[in-house]
């Protein structure tokens, strides 16, 4: 398969225009007329990722995070980024980014169901005449739980060893916003949507108090621990039959000691 056919694919799946304005999508190193047989799939392009697309003689590299945001002048071996993209020029290993397209198009939906939400709309939507579009996702679950009742359930749902809770433990959870990865500037839309609790990543020490001081809990999953499952989900749901796509092994670097 040629790598611009597998980008179409991808482009269906995530489309380009979701993306927010900052953001940098799409094929970020590499040619769309190489040849594509073998992809590694990672939430990073770490130096570890990269490597192991090296070993495994993979032609393409698709994460969620992009390895370049700010406009590079220079692409040497003297800095971390310029070694990463040096490494996969000289492997001939072509690198796509699908970041907050992917977010909107695939992963507000699925970390919702993975919780059991309905009546689900946009914790931010993109489209003023578009509740279902955007980031994140507000609904209801099936059946009124405790807070710790949820957080155990998002530890079991996405993998995960322990979980940060701000709030009483015992308080009673029916509505919930969740967005995955970093979410501390959705605690605003969370308030406003009437949301018990927000499940996301990343949320700082004082904006957990200002969060609790106006009713709404906080279970902080982790920036990694929220968005790890895109891997997987993207390596199931490629229609590719004669492209070999793989799950890299990666870990959040923080470690639980």
């Amino acid at each position: 398969m040629k790598c611009r056919d597998l980008i179409k694919q991808l482009e269906t799946i995530a489309p380009v225009h979701y993306a927010e304005k900052w953001d940098n999508v799409g094929l970020i190193v590499g040619d769309e007329e190489q040849q594509v047989n073998k992809v590694l799939i990672a939430l990073d392009p770490s130096t570890e990722v990269i490597e192991q697309a090296i070993e495994q003689q993979c032609d393409m590299i698709i994460t969620h995070h992009p390895l370049i945001f700010s406009p590079m002048k220079k692409i040497t071996s003297n800095d971390f980024i310029g070694r990463r993209i040096l490494n996969m020029m000289n492997h001939s290993i072509a690198y796509y980014a699908m970041h907050t397209n992917m977010d909107i198009a695939i992963m507000a939906d699925e970390a919702a169901a993975m919780i059991g939400l309905k009546d689900t709309i946009a914790l931010e939507p993109i489209e003023s005449n578009n509740l279902h579009v955007g980031i994140g996702r507000f609904g209801k679950l099936t059946r009124t739980i405790t807070l710790l009742d949820l957080a155990n359930e998002v530890k079991k749902q996405f993998h995960l060893d322990g979980v940060r809770v701000v709030g009483e433990l015992t308080k009673d959870i029916k509505t919930v916003a969740i967005s995955t990865g970093s979410g501390e500037d959705f605690i605003e839309h969370a308030i406003e949507r009437g949301a018990d609790v927000l499940i996301t990543g990343d949320i700082r020490h004082h904006k957990a108090l200002d969060a609790i001081e106006r009713n709404l809990c906080i279970i902080d999953a982790g920036h990694y621990g929220t968005e790890r499952f895109m891997v997987e989900w993207l390596a199931a749901h490629l229609d590719v039959s004669n492209v070999t796509a793989m799950v890299a092994k990666e870990q959040s670097p923080f470690k639980n000691i």
